[in-house]
């Protein structure tokens, strides 16, 4: 089963001169859901601060689907798609609370010991949730839109 964030609302400041949410905050709430979800594999701010290791997103794509305008609430869902030791590739998905989709996201991210900083192995410990996280989206369908490029799709002719 995904992962569901908790309900977070849009902004009046997150609102650009088009009348929607701005692109950028459709990140922060991607971002937001995210922590939301890092604690279940032992990331967060006690893991830097008492450990001084954490993660950096190396990539991240969004593709907007339907706006979000001030007020509205909505949730991510955040699936594991794959991981190794030093990395993991993730999903999520933006739904309003009335259950259709805004946008989605895929990142890769990257585990970072602080005092270099570099990418370094995960310890065993948080290895071991990454794995079970993982293991628990084992049976999801992989999403359609993982791996998607960017382009220009032309017509031959």
């Amino acid at each position: 089963m995904q992962t569901k964030s908790s309900l977070m609302t849009v902004k009046p400041e997150w609102i650009d001169y088009n009348g929607h949410l701005n692109m950028a905050y459709y990140n922060v709430l991607f971002d937001q859901a995210a922590d939301e979800i890092y604690p279940q594999m032992g990331f967060g701010p006690d893991y830097a601060e008492t450990r001084r290791l954490t993660t950096y997103t190396a990539e991240f794509h969004v593709c907007y689907v339907r706006e979000l305008h001030e007020g509205n609430r909505a949730y991510s869902t955040f699936q594991m798609i794959d991981f190794d030791e030093k990395r993991f590739h993730s999903y999520q998905e933006l739904y309003h609370e009335d259950g259709w989709l805004a946008a989605t996201a895929e990142a890769l991210t990257l585990h970072i010991d602080m005092t270099g900083p570099r990418v370094a192995p995960m310890p065993d410990d948080v290895m071991a949730r990454v794995r079970a996280l993982h293991a628990s989206h084992a049976d999801l369908p992989r999403p359609e839109r993982v791996g998607r490029s960017i382009a220009i799709r032309r017509k031959p002719g």
